[in-house]
């Protein structure tokens, strides 16, 4: 009954947020949205919205909140200008089918979809009588619309879309909707067959749509208190946590630094939520496996007893009868198979992949455990879920007799690595279906035949991989067996209802791993953004005191790179692991200008932003620093090979600028040596040298969002053995934070003035004069360093201990990935 009345609510959710969307006036949009820029700019606030609270009092009250800044969300999404080789071009359409239902109207039109264009289900649509290019004429009959799916037809595609042509709303109220002159001529319009229409695709509305649907639906969440209060409290006693065998327990002791064991423990614990955060370089990604290797080996503490047996809690006597009747009940497999075990394979591999082409084998048949948790693994992007897919599917996790094995994974939604493509769900539909063709005669449809093998993949998997969007994607709602437990990994980097949308699998317990410290969640809308609308959900428990574990020691930077964040960003908590400093000392630090954290001042430095963009690029920054990867790579050739460099920049014109000046520069594409990506791109990946071009400089401008010191954090922190800033110390001297770093670089004696030409700055002499001499003692500002001590580091190179320590705990592997972003299913 429970399951029913939440399906009724979803789909009068649903229901209700087409009919807001789609009765929308798109050239309306584009005219609130000028006015809101405007009331910004002269009041420094646009609207009476509510800011998003630390807690709430109840459903109402977070839904109230929450259901208007998504709709903003989905306006700036809607209205939101496109890059210029993104633009679409007006494409003709011409009705073949119109029907109504359930207060919406249906059409069906064929259509051309050329290489390169897609148009896909929950695609926006702009519908027109007449094609028209900007607005200077507006057209009197245009309408928003859905498209409800795509399929083949002759040699086109026949696109079924969803329109509300009744009227618009004011303020959200479905209750009263206005009549409007253009909907009702796009009624009259497109009633008959043979109508020609022209259309452009707008967005994609999957992503807000899931979560505006888990926002509504909170209610229906088994912790939705937890969530509203911000507060958590552990479910039970001690003695309700989990507890793992002794090999698999010794296995975490010896394995893992004290910080990451307190984590894995952690989410033994009865607690129903788990905040773990993982500052750069501290092995997030390690201390996930951990966790995915206890969690699915556990057993429940009060299922055990000294014999070994399993005890039963003492209540009231039932009568026999009673009794018999909930051993039925509870257990059918008394009497039958048991309907967890009917779901795996029978071949006898226990429902695990086979492990053809890794050293891992298969979990031991013999296990007498009694419990197969399932497993949800969620991220707000693709890029960051393949880090994590590609790590279980390369190292497996370990069961309770300390083995190493591949537990069956599957990745479900688009755009997967080419390197895990044989866990990618339509790779696995793909071997299913020559199987099944090979064994059935069955002739029915294909498509309703695609989604029970969907279905059952799903059902056999004992961990599955998600995007946080697609998550709630239909084909969750087919699969016959739920979720144990959710970890979303880069939590602090998805808006909250994002966070809710995996929830909704009624999980029992979840991990939020992440670091509110590094990039915050992507929001079109400056309106929602301010009102609160980007702050993760992990960053609200945390500001209201709930508890966190953290990840302290870190295997990645250079101690002098990591001394700055560590103090500014993690209250001076960031340890150094074990051999650290063996492992990024480098033979380029002989030269102060080429040191582990340098400063350089662009003086002659000035920001310009190109026309038609709203970005900015510095022309001078630029030239500096290919003066300076050419002199890297040219005293050091190690440096042209292996992707060893990245040049990072807060501002996508710059990036494209230095693509652009290194191909001509270099006569080689800038993508087969070295990185050059924005700030969002490359979080998660690490590099030798990280190059960080600031871009703002001017006499008197703020400094954009370059303010956000989370953007800097990211960018700082890529570097393992080399940070090299080139800014403007004027300019960014009149932000508190930026005024820190370069003051922490002069005061390490490691800030450099730099004026044209470049090349005089990195001449032999000059060089000379920056050389790090052998002598028993070099000062450099506060930091001491001895000459002959870093030449004796270097020769040393790494060793075997060192290089296990950070395979075993950087964040390695991310290199191969693009920027992340919206899931743009």
């Amino acid at each position: 009954m429970a399951v029913e009345k939440e399906k009724l609510e979803e789909e009068s959710v649903i229901r209700r947020f087409y009919q807001i969307i789609l009765s929308w006036d798109y050239f309306g949009l584009l005219k609130e949205e000028k006015k809101k820029k405007k009331t910004l700019e002269e009041n420094g606030s646009s609207s009476t919205l509510v800011n998003a609270k630390k807690s709430y009092k109840d459903v109402d009250d977070y839904i109230a909140t929450y259901e208007p800044l998504i709709f903003e969300e989905a306006k700036a999404q809607i209205i939101q200008e496109k890059e210029e080789e993104e633009v679409t071009e007006w494409k003709l359409g011409v009705v073949k089918s119109f029907s109504e239902a359930d207060d919406f109207h249906f059409i069906e039109f064929p259509c051309e979809i050329n290489e390169g264009e897609s148009i896909s289900q929950n695609d926006l649509l702009l519908l027109s009588k007449e094609k028209f290019v900007g607005v200077k004429r507006l057209p009197t009959v245009h309408a928003l619309a859905l498209v409800e799916h795509v399929r083949k037809f002759s040699d086109t595609r026949l696109v079924r879309v969803r329109l509300y042509l009744a009227g618009e709303f004011q303020n959200f109220n479905t209750d009263n909707v206005h009549s409007c002159p253009r909907l009702f001529n796009m009624q009259s319009h497109i009633c008959e067959t043979e109508r020609q229409l022209y259309f452009m695709k707008i967005c994609s509305l999957s992503t807000i749509a899931r979560e505006y649907l888990a926002v509504r639906t909170i209610g229906f969440l088994p912790y939705k208190d937890l969530i509203l209060n911000a507060a958590g409290e552990n479910l039970g006693t001690e003695a309700e946590g989990w507890e793992v065998p002794l090999p698999l327990k010794e296995y975490v002791e010896s394995t893992f630094n004290q910080y990451q064991r307190e984590a894995i423990t952690a989410g033994l614990s009865s607690k129903a939520f788990v905040l773990i955060q993982g500052p750069p370089g501290t092995g997030k990604t390690q201390t996930i496996l951990g966790i995915l290797s206890t969690i699915l080996h556990a057993t429940p503490k009060r299922m055990r007893s000294k014999s070994g047996t399993y005890e039963l809690r003492q209540g009231p006597q039932l009568p026999i009868e009673e009794k018999r009747r909930h051993w039925g009940l509870a257990s059918p497999w008394l009497n039958d198979i048991n309907p967890r075990d009917s779901l795996m394979p029978k071949d006898g591999d226990d429902g695990f992949f086979p492990t053809t082409g890794n050293e891992l084998k298969p979990e031991a048949i013999t296990s007498s455990r009694k419990y197969r948790v399932r497993v949800l693994v969620c991220a707000p992007s693709n890029s960051a879920l393949d880090e994590i897919v590609l790590r279980v599917f390369n190292g497996g996790v370990h069961d309770e007799n300390d083995r190493s094995y591949c537990p069956k994974i599957v990745r479900i939604g688009l755009k997967a690595h080419h390197s895990i493509k044989a866990v990618s769900l339509d790779e696995l539909l793909k071997q299913a279906r020559g199987s099944a063709n090979k064994s059935s005669t069955d002739k029915g449809p294909a498509g309703s035949n695609d989604d029970s093998i969907r279905a059952a993949i799903l059902d056999e998997a004992t961990i599955v991989f998600s995007t946080l969007s697609f998550s709630g994607s239909h084909i969750f709602s087919k699969q016959s067996r739920s979720f144990d437990v959710v970890i979303i990994d880069e939590a602090a980097q998805a808006v909250e209802p994002a966070t809710l949308v995996p929830l909704a699998n009624q999980c029992k317990k979840v991990f939020l791993v992440g670091d509110p410290a590094q990039l915050p969640a992507t929001v079109i809308s400056k309106v929602a953004k301010n009102h609160g609308y980007g702050k993760s959900l992990f960053e609200r428990l945390m500001e209201a005191g709930y508890p966190v574990k953290m990840l302290k020691t870190q295997y990645r930077m250079h101690p002098e790179i990591r001394n700055f964040p560590s103090r500014e960003f993690y209250g001076n908590s960031l340890e150094d692991g074990d051999g650290v400093k063996l492992q990024t000392v480098r033979e380029w630090h002989n030269y102060r200008c080429f040191g582990p954290f340098c400063f350089f001042d662009i003086h002659e430095g000035q920001e310009v932003r190109p026309s038609g963009s709203g970005s900015w690029v510095n022309i001078e920054e630029v030239d500096f620093v290919l003066f300076l990867y050419q002199k890297l790579v040219k005293l050091y050739p190690t440096l042209k090979s292996g992707n060893q460099v990245a040049i990072i920049s807060p501002y996508a014109q710059q990036v494209k600028l230095f693509k652009k000046r290194f191909e001509e520069t270099f006569g080689v594409s800038a993508e087969k040596v070295l990185d050059i990506c924005t700030v969002d791109g490359c979080q998660g990946r690490e590099k030798d040298i990280a190059i960080f071009s600031c871009v703002r400089a001017s006499k008197d401008r703020s400094i954009g969002f370059l303010d956000d010191i989370r953007r800097m954090n990211v960018g700082i922190t890529r570097a393992k053995s080399a940070i090299l800033v080139v800014g403007s110390a004027s300019t960014l001297r009149r932000d508190e934070n930026w005024n820190k770093l370069v003051e922490s670089a002069e005061k390490r004696n490691c800030s450099f003035i730099v004026s044209k030409p470049y090349s005089s700055f990195f001449s032999d002499e000059s060089l000379a004069s920056m050389h790090v001499k052998a002598e028993p003692a070099q000062v450099m500002g506060s930091t001491e360093r001895v000459g002959n001590e870093v030449q004796l580091d270097n020769a040393a190179g790494y060793n075997d201990q060192a290089q296990a320590e950070e395979q075993d705990y950087g964040d390695g592997d991310a290199e191969m990935y693009d920027a992340a972003g919206y899931d743009d299913d």
